[in-house]
C-alpha cells in the first residue's frame, strides 16, 4: 500500500468571497480580528509565513485569521484568471466581509505589507492599525529587481526552476542565520509551489505608494531586518516620514523575514502594540 506523506502545511478552512473566488485560511483565538498577510515568492503561504506567530497572538486575546492570497496556497490558483493587485487586495477585504469582520488589524511582510498599506487606503473604515515588516510599494519596481534576493529568486523560477536545492538556494539570501534554513521550511515552500498559478508573479505588479502613505490613517508598527536582500532597508525612512502614526523597529543580523528569525520578539512586538497602541 502506498503511504501519503502529510502534507507539509496543513489544511483550514475555505471561504466564498465575490468573482467566484475562494479563500483558504487558518484561524484560531477570540477577540479584536487580526488578519496576517503572507508575501510574495515560490511556494508562499500564510501558515508558511507565520506558523510560528498566529497562535501565540491568538492566545494573547485575539482572533487571529491567516489566508492563502488569492492564486497562492490552496486559495483559488487558476492558470487561467486575469489575476492583478486590484484582486489580491479585493481578497483581503473580501475575506473580511465574508467573515463579518467590521474592523480588523493587518500584519503583512514583503508584498503582503503592500497589500495592507492598500486595503488601509481603499477601505480606511475597516482598519484599526498594521504591522508591517520589510513591506514593498515604497520604492519603483526596477529598485526591487534590482535586489539580490529578488534577481536570485527570478532566475531560478524561470530558468533554472524549482527544486529542493534551489529553493534553499533563495532562502540563504531569505535568512541571515543559517540554522533558520531548516528541511520544514523548503518542504513548505517545495510542496505547495506547484499549486501555485503560474502567471502571478509576472501579472501582478505592486505599486509604488510611497507618496500615499499620508493618506493612511490607521497606527502603524514597522519592523525591518538590517540584512534583508529582498526589499531595501531604507523603507524604515520611508515609512518613518510618510506615515502619520508609525513606530520602527530594526533589527541588525536579521534577513527578510523578522516573524520567523525573531519570532519571540516579534511576537511581543505585535502584542504590545495591538494591545497599547
Amino acid at each position: 500500500m502506498t503511504t501519503i506523506p502529510v502534507p507539509a502545511v496543513p489544511e483550514g478552512k475555505y471561504v466564498d468571497i465575490e468573482n467566484n473566488l475562494r479563500v483558504h485560511y487558518h484561524e484560531a483565538g477570540e477577540g479584536p480580528a487580526v488578519v496576517f498577510v503572507h508575501g510574495s515568492g515560490p511556494g508562499a503561504t500564510g501558515w508558511s509565513n507565520f506558523k510560528d506567530n498566529y497562535e501565540v497572538i491568538a492566545n494573547a486575546g485575539f482572533r487571529c485569521i491567516v489566508p492563502d492570497l488569492i492564486g497562492f496556497g490552496y486559495s483559488t490558483n487558476d492558470d487561467d484568471i486575469d489575476y492583478s493587485w486590484e484582486m489580491l487586495a479585493q481578497g483581503i477585504s473580501g475575506l473580511c466581509d465574508a467573515l463579518d469582520l467590521d474592523k480588523v488589524h493587518l500584519v503583512g511582510n514583503s508584498m503582503g505589507g503592500a497589500l495592507c498599506i492598500q486595503v488601509a487606503l481603499d477601505r480606511p473604515d475597516l482598519i484599526e492599525s498594521m504591522v508591517l515588516m520589510a513591506p514593498g510599494g515604497l520604492e519603483e519596481g526596477e529598485t526591487y529587481m534590482s535586489m539580490k534576493g529578488i534577481r536570485t529568486m527570478l532566475k531560478i523560477m524561470y530558468k533554472s526552476g524549482i527544486t529542493e536545492d534551489s529553493m534553499r538556494e533563495i532562502f540563504k539570501l531569505q535568512l541571515f542565520l543559517p540554522e533558520n534554513i531548516t528541511d520544514e521550511i523548503i518542504q513548505e515552500r517545495f510542496q505547495v509551489f506547484p499549486l501555485q498559478a503560474k502567471n502571478i508573479l509576472g501579472k501582478v505588479k505592486v505599486p509604488n505608494l510611497s507618496n500615499r502613505l499620508a493618506e493612511v490613517k490607521a497606527p502603524v508598527l514597522g519592523l525591518w531586518g538590517d540584512d534583508d536582500n529582498f526589499c531595501p532597508v531604507s523603507g524604515v525612512e520611508t515609512m518613518q516620514k510618510g506615515f502619520p502614526t508609525v513606530r520602527t523597529l530594526r533589527i541588525n543580523q536579521c534577513g527578510h523575514w523578522v516573524m520567523v528569525e525573531y519570532a519571540d520578539l516579534f511576537n511581543r512586538s505585535c502584542i504590545d502594540f495591538l494591545t497599547n497602541g
